[in-house]
């Protein structure tokens, strides 16, 4: 049976206290959903950022946005969060087959490149449930050094399948029918690919539309991405 096409998409980004970097988040959706306005004129696009636990401007540059719709939560965990964007997304859509309906997701503090939304959308029309995209640091976050000791590891057009939220995308059947994010501090996409895994969903790990995200070495939770560089680089 062939799969369901996609004819929904909705974008999820938690962000906490990310006044300096959801300008630029932003910025980069914009672009990608224009892609898929230009390409797949039949997708319906939602973009919701869940401004979570704030205590900065997050939540002032998001409204003055025009483009990105807003979301608080008070959770203080990013899968939480990520969860509750979710749900709010799919309630609005209605009565639309989950199977018809893919959700991406990033994070605040990343860029997107144009392609993103399209990849997705173009490999679950061929049957993906799931895609784990890659992320590189921003080098301008990193020295030099740092930046050739990822370089040195990372082989282009070879995906290593790691799971970034950054870079991630699923069909909302998959992602209801593994229970969805769990509510806890962080790595709550790798908890849930797990399952999906254990399910037998099609995952296609990919590197064509590579999202860049903060290299610092200090992030928003303690075993996230930030802390991943400070250990490996």
């Amino acid at each position: 049976m062939s799969p369901s096409r996609i004819t929904h998409a909705l974008v999820v980004v938690p962000a906490r206290d990310e006044e300096t970097l959801i300008g630029r988040c932003l910025d980069a959706l914009d672009r990608a959903v224009a892609s898929v306005r230009a390409t797949h004129p039949q997708v319906v696009v939602r973009t919701l950022i869940v401004a979570d636990a704030c205590t900065d401007d997050t939540e002032g540059i998001v409204r003055s946005s025009g483009t990105a719709e807003l979301v608080v939560s008070d959770a203080g965990r990013v899968g939480a969060a990520r969860e509750h964007g979710v749900r709010l997304g799919l309630a609005s859509f209605g009565r639309i087959d989950p199977a018809e309906i893919w959700i991406a997701n990033t994070d605040a503090d990343s860029a997107v490149p144009d392609n993103w939304l399209t990849h997705q959308l173009d490999l679950a029309d061929e049957g993906t449930d799931v895609l784990v995209g890659t992320v590189r640091p921003d080098p301008a976050d990193l020295t030099a050094e740092q930046d050739a000791a990822w370089l040195a590891t990372h082989e282009r057009g070879r995906p290593n399948g790691h799971v970034h939220g950054a870079n991630l995308g699923l069909r909302a059947s998959a992602h209801l029918g593994a229970g969805g994010f769990d509510a806890v501090e962080e790595h709550e996409d790798n908890l849930l690919v797990r399952r999906l895994q254990d399910a037998g969903a099609a995952i296609t790990a990919s590197d064509s539309a590579e999202v860049v995200t903060s290299g610092r070495a200090s992030g928003r939770t303690p075993g996230g991405y930030a802390a991943y560089l400070a250990r490996t680089l």
